[in-house]
C-alpha cells in the first residue's frame, strides 16, 4: 500500500505489548479518514476508510472498560502474527488514544452470508468445494499457530471478485494455550464454572456452535471444524441453519417449528439435531456429505483435522473435474462405487407408479356404480358445485404436497371427489397417493357405502405404496433401505346432497355453514391423549421432543398417515370419516394441507356457484 513502517519505538502500541516489523501500529492522524459505516455490531463498527490515499476497511472497537482495552491489544497481537492469503489481512493499526483502529484490505460487499441469503447466490458444487478448500487451508494455518477462531460463519467470510474466501473478524480468536489458562484460572478461583467463565468461554454464534461449547466446555480446534461444516452445508443448501424446511430426521410439522435458544441448545446437545443436510439429487457428491457429517460429529475426537479435510476435499474436487469431462449417465456413482440413492429414488415417477398400480388392480367385472345409502329419489336440496385449487411450496425448496379434483366419479353426475396429500420425508407418498386414492374410489361397486369406500381407499393405498417400495428396493431401483416416505391426507366425497370427509393426519377441512365454521376433520397428532395411547398400545414409543409429543425415531408429530412404513402399524392409515347432509346454509368447503386462518365469506367472488369446493 505504500505505507512506511515507523522505525523503532514508534512502531508499537501505547502499552508496548504489540510490535510489528512490517505493520504500522502508530499512524499520523492525517494519514487516515473514516467514511461511511459498513457494518455495526455490539463490540465494534466497521467503516469504509481512506489510508494513505487507498480504500480500506477500518474496524473501530467499542472500548467501554479496561477489559475491552485488554481484548483490543490481545487481538492486535494475534493479528500481527498472521499472514495467509485467505485471512483478512491487517495492514495497519492505530493503537494509541484517543483513536483505536485496525485497518484491513477492503472487500466489496456482500459477505458470504449476504451473498447467499440477500443476493440469493446459488454456487455450483465445484464453487462450494473450491471455497471449502480455501477456508480449510486458512484454518489449518491458524491451528498450526495454535489459534482457534471460535466464530466461523458465512457472515465472517469475505468474498473477492474471483470468489475466493477470506476469513475475517478475529474478535473472539484466541491462542489455545490462553483458552486453557483462562479455564484453569476460573476453575481454581471458584471451584466450579461461573457465569464469568461461561461468558469468556461459551462464545460464538449459537447456530454454528459445537455441542461441547453449548455444554459449556472450552473451544478446541475441533470446535472450529464443527462450525466449518455447518457453514459449508449452509453454502450448499442456501438455507440458514435450523430454519430449513426439508430435514428428513425431524419429519412433517416439526419442520415448521421455531426454536427458543434453550430448545435449540438442548436439541443439538442431547438429541443430535443438525441442520438439514444438502440433498444428493442437487448434485452434491455423497463423499462431500459424508465429510460434512463427520465434521459435525457430536464427539470432537471423531471429527477430522483440517489436514485430513483438505486431502478429502482435493479428492472430491478432482473427481468433480473428471466427471465434468465424461458424458452424462442416468446412474451416478460415488467414489466408493455405490449408486447415489436419493438421485435414483427421485428418478422414479411416483405419480406414474400410483397410476400403474391402480391399472394393475382394476376389476374387469365392474357394474354400474351405485353408492349404497344414497337413493335416486328426488332431493329437497340439490347442491350445485364449482371448485378450484391453489398450491405453492412456500419457503420450501421443493413441493411435497399435491391434490386431485375428480368431478363426476365413475360417470356419476352427483358424485364428486376432492383430495389433498401433505407429503413428508420426501414427496413420493403424496405423489403415489394422489393417483391411487381416486383410482380406488372409481373401483368400488354397488352396495359400497361412501364411508367404507373412503376408508378402504386410504388403507389400500397405504398397503400398495409399501408394496411398491419393497418391489423397487428388491429390483435395486431404490438403494437406500431406511427411506420411509409418508403423507397425511384429507379427501372429500360429495354424493348427491351428502358430504363425507375422510382425514388421516393433520390436514384440515372446514365447511362454511351459515357464515360460521363447521369443522369436518380432527387432527390426529401425538399430543392428543387418545391418539397417543393408541400408538403406545400398538408398541411404538411416543416421547416429548422439543415442543410436543412425537412418534418413534422419526419424530413424527402425526399419528395417522399413508406410508411411514417404519412406524406401522402404530401410525395407521385408517382415516376418520365425518358425514353431514348439505343444505342451503352451506356455502363452501375449505380444505388445506397446512394450518390456515378462517376465510370470511366476503372474500369469495359473488359469481361463484355455491357450495364451492376450495382446495388449498
Amino acid at each position: 500500500m505504500g505505507l512506511e513502517v515507523p522505525p523503532g519505538e514508534t512502531n508499537r502500541c501505547v502499552r508496548g505489548c504489540c510490535r510489528s516489523a512490517t505493520i504500522p501500529l502508530h499512524l499520523p492522524p492525517a494519514s487516515f479518514s473514516l467514511l461511511s459505516p459498513i457494518a455495526r455490531g455490539s463490540e465494534s463498527t466497521v467503516y469504509e476508510a481512506r489510508l494513505g490515499g487507498e480504500r480500506v476497511a477500518a474496524k473501530k472497537p467499542v472500548l467501554s472498560t479496561s477489559e475491552d482495552l485488554d481484548k483490543f491489544h490481545y487481538q492486535l497481537q494475534l493479528l500481527c502474527e498472521l499472514d495467509h492469503p485467505r485471512l483478512a489481512k491487517l495492514i495497519a493499526a492505530h493503537a494509541h488514544p484517543p483513536n483505536y483502529l485496525m485497518f484491513f484490505d477492503f472487500f466489496e460487499p456482500p459477505n458470504l452470508a449476504d451473498k447467499i441469503h440477500v443476493e440469493e447466490w446459488s454456487p455450483s458444487v465445484q464453487q462450494v468445494v473450491a471455497i471449502a478448500i480455501d477456508l480449510a487451508k486458512a484454518l489449518q494455518y491458524l491451528h498450526i499457530l495454535g489459534v482457534v477462531h471460535r466464530d466461523i460463519k458465512p457472515a465472517n467470510i469475505l468474498i473477492d471478485k474471483d470468489l475466493h474466501p477470506h476469513l475475517a473478524d478475529f474478535g473472539l480468536a484466541m491462542f489455545q494455550k490462553d483458552i486453557k489458562r483462562v479455564s484453569v484460572e476460573n476453575w481454581k478461583s471458584s471451584g466450579k464454572p461461573t457465569g464469568g467463565f461461561h461468558k469468556k468461554n461459551m462464545v460464538g454464534t449459537l447456530i454454528y456452535m459445537a455441542p461441547e461449547i453449548l455444554r459449556k466446555d472450552i473451544h478446541t480446534e475441533k470446535s472450529d471444524v464443527y462450525s466449518f461444516a455447518i457453514s459449508i452445508n449452509e453454502l450448499l443448501t442456501g438455507v440458514v441453519p435450523y430454519t430449513d424446511l426439508r430435514a428428513e430426521a425431524q419429519a412433517h410439522t416439526v419442520l415448521e417449528m421455531t426454536y427458543t435458544e434453550q430448545q435449540l441448545t438442548a436439541a443439538v446437545v442431547s438429541q443430535g439435531l443438525r441442520p438439514a443436510l444438502a440433498l444428493p439429487k442437487s448434485g452434491v457428491p455423497l463423499t462431500l456429505l459424508s465429510l460434512i457429517q463427520r465434521c459435525w460429529d457430536p464427539d470432537p475426537e471423531k471429527r477430522p483435522s483440517f489436514e485430513n479435510i483438505i486431502d478429502e476435499l482435493n479428492i472430491i474436487q478432482n473427481h468433480l473435474v473428471s466427471s465434468a469431462c465424461l458424458p452424462s449417465s442416468p446412474v451416478s456413482k460415488s467414489q466408493n462405487g455405490n449408486i447415489e440413492a436419493h438421485r435414483y429414488q427421485e428418478a422414479l415417477n411416483w405419480f406414474n407408479q400410483g397410476e400403474l398400480f391402480i391399472k394393475r388392480s382394476e376389476k374387469s367385472d365392474l357394474t354400474e356404480n351405485v353408492w349404497s345409502g344414497c337413493s335416486n329419489e328426488p332431493l329437497e336440496y340439490h347442491p350445485t358445485l364449482s371448485w378450484g385449487s391453489f398450491a405453492t411450496c412456500g419457503r420450501r425448496e421443493t413441493m411435497e404436497d399435491t391434490h386431485f379434483m375428480l368431478p363426476h366419479v365413475s360417470e356419476e353426475n352427483d358424485v364428486f371427489a376432492f383430495g389433498i396429500f401433505d407429503g413428508h420425508r420426501g414427496s413420493a407418498a403424496a405423489e403415489f397417493s394422489v393417483r391411487a386414492v381416486p383410482g380406488y374410489l372409481r373401483q368400488f361397486g354397488p352396495g359400497t357405502s361412501p364411508i367404507d369406500a373412503l376408508a378402504e381407499a386410504f388403507v389400500r393405498t397405504d398397503i400398495a405404496l409399501r408394496e411398491e417400495l419393497i418391489l423397487h428396493q428388491k429390483s435395486k431401483r431404490i438403494i437406500r433401505k431406511d427411506w420411509h416416505p409418508g403423507c397425511t391426507a384429507v379427501t372429500a366425497l360429495v354424493v348427491r346432497n351428502k358430504l363425507f370427509v375422510a382425514n388421516a393426519g393433520d390436514c384440515r377441512a372446514i365447511l362454511s355453514r351459515a357464515g360460521k365454521p363447521f369443522p369436518m376433520t380432527k387432527d390426529h397428532v401425538a399430543s392428543c391423549p387418545k391418539e397417543r395411547e393408541r400408538v403406545i398400545k400398538a408398541g411404538t414409543e411416543v416421547k416429548w421432543q422439543m415442543d410436543t409429543w412425537r412418534v418413534g425415531a422419526a419424530a413424527l408429530q402425526v399419528t395417522r398417515s399413508i406410508g411411514d412404513d417404519d412406524l406401522k402399524p402404530a401410525v395407521t392409515a385408517q382415516p376418520e370419516v365425518i358425514e353431514t347432509a348439505l343444505s342451503d346454509d352451506d356455502e363452501f368447503l375449505l380444505a388445506s394441507a397446512h394450518y390456515f386462518c378462517w376465510i370470511r365469506r366476503n372474500f369469495l367472488m359473488e359469481s361463484v356457484l355455491l357450495p364451492t369446493i376450495f382446495v388449498a
